[in-house]
């Protein structure tokens, strides 16, 4: 069993940063795929981006490719994301979600088994 809990959520301006961070515990992110999804009021929740925890390889949704940034750091079993250049648009609650082995559909929630239990981000125009 994996526990997840996000930090880093907040108010900032449009054309601001925030980083978010995701730490585990109950086990190791090892041979985890983890991710970070958003909502928005109203909104299907939605995939942002996602790191293999084994490769560190990255994948990103087009919305936030060159602004965001996914990260990892093996040794405080805890992921990141950088959020530069943000928008009114990208606030939203957002989410870390973890699958255990592979999944073909990695931007699909149901692909993920465990989930954080979110934290804010607000941009103001």
């Amino acid at each position: 069993q994996v526990q997840l809990v996000e930090s880093g959520g907040g108010l900032v301006q449009a054309g601001g940063s925030l980083r978010l961070s995701c730490a585990a515990s109950g086990r190791t992110f090892s041979g985890y795929g983890v991710a970070w999804f958003r909502q928005a009021p109203g909104k299907d929740r939605e995939f942002v981006a996602r790191v293999w925890w084994n490769t560190g390889n990255t994948y990103y949704a087009n919305s936030v490719k060159g602004r965001f940034t996914i990260s990892r750091d093996n040794a405080k079993n805890t992921m990141y994301l950088q959020m530069n250049s943000l928008t009114p648009e990208d606030g939203a609650i957002y989410y870390c979600a973890a699958a255990e082995g592979p999944r073909t559909y990695i931007m699909a929630t149901q692909s993920y088994d465990y989930w954080g239990q979110g934290t804010q981000v607000t941009v103001s125009s």
